[in-house]
């Protein structure tokens, strides 16, 4: 089995270490040289590794929509049918890898970024397109035309807790979320086609 270059090992250690500064911060204004330092190397290091501030943040955030597809991915795979296939969607997105304090930083910081840099605006317009086609995707066969104005407002409603967290209201609880976000799903299922 070929040895993992030690490289990738620095790049994931930089990533991880960006989400833990941002988590503790609770904004970017964080410096390479603290992540660095938290990573266990030179800034230098991480400047030939990244380049700066701006890319090391958006390795941290690929890394984190890269995890959040993986489990969103996953969850579909064992999903039957389309109530299942939402769910399966709003609780891989306030699993217990994406719905603690550091990563719930790093989305809201990510968003912040997005205003200013067209990189990081391109990655959230991705991640939002993508949640919004996997929810119009289970909705359209339970409610029809409905199915993508109901996908914005469930959208709204996960980002809306992620904010919630982020501003630190309550304790993050992913599963006390999604249920929150379940229960208005079974509303608008209610409702039926129209």
């Amino acid at each position: 089995m070929p040895k993992l270059g030690v490289e990738p090992l620095r790049r994931a250690a930089l990533v991880e270490a960006t989400i833990g500064a941002i988590g503790e911060a609770g904004t970017l204004d964080v410096t390479v040289a603290k992540i660095a330092r938290r990573a266990g190397m030179s800034s230098a290091l991480a400047h030939h590794y990244f380049g700066g501030k701006e890319q090391i943040f958006l390795a941290a955030m690929r890394h984190t929509l890269t995890v959040y597809g993986a489990e969103v991915r996953g969850a579909l795979a064992m999903a039957q049918g389309p109530e299942a296939r939402i769910e399966a969607i709003v609780r891989a997105s306030f699993s217990d890898s994406h719905f603690r304090r550091e990563v719930i930083a790093t989305w809201l910081n990510f968003y912040v970024l997005a205003q200013t840099s067209a990189q990081a605006n391109r990655l959230l317009c991705l991640y939002q397109r993508r949640l919004r086609s996997n929810l119009r995707h289970g909705l359209r066969p339970l409610i029809g035309a409905r199915a993508g104005p109901v996908a914005d407002r469930l959208a709204a409603l996960i980002d809306g807790f992620y904010l919630r967290h982020s501003l630190g209201i309550d304790q993050p609880d992913g599963a006390a979320a999604a249920e929150q976000v379940l229960r208005s799903l079974s509303l608008e299922l209610a409702h039926g086609i129209h």
